[in-house]
């Protein structure tokens, strides 16, 4: 029988969904997974699916209006991160058209569509669940290289 991998740590973060707490969201999720001794690679490809996923939630999930963005980290014995970015915004009519390529809900052609096609491409998995008027939950998750890494007897 395998072992099956436990949460060896957990983190919950609230903010309010504006601009400028997309970079702290990133900087905050990255120094939370250093603990498993990510190489700079993944970190890197980390901070980006959180980046896109946050800025979807202000720009998409709020459009003119300010909500709050709710993230959970969980880090796992087998060196798997996974990552949960949720809003209670607007929410997504058609999940299958928002996550084609260059499909943008963004008339001023500021946002180039890319988003999903993003984390997708930096993560080993992606989920996407949406309900219109409720908001959505992107939920995500990276398996890290195998390394050492800080083990505090959670």
């Amino acid at each position: 029988m395998a072992n099956k991998a436990t949460v060896i740590n957990e983190i919950k973060m609230q903010f309010p969904a504006v601009s400028i707490n997309e970079g702290m969201a990133r900087a905050a999720v990255s120094a939370f997974c250093a603990q498993l001794n990510p190489t700079i690679e993944e970190i890197a490809d980390i901070k980006c699916a959180v980046s896109e996923a946050v800025t979807n939630s202000i720009v998409h999930g709020y459009r003119e209006k300010v909500g709050d963005v709710y993230i959970r980290v969980r880090l796992y014995s087998d060196r798997n991160v996974k990552i949960e970015i949720r809003d209670k915004g607007c929410g997504i009519s058609d999940i299958e058209q928002a996550m084609t390529p260059l499909f943008t809900t963004d008339h001023s052609g500021e946002r180039s569509g890319m988003g999903f096609t993003v984390m997708e491409s930096f993560t080993d998995k992606l989920s996407v669940k949406s309900k219109k008027g409720e908001g959505t939950v992107v939920s995500f998750s990276k398996k890290l290289s195998d390394r050492e890494y800080i083990r505090y007897g959670i």
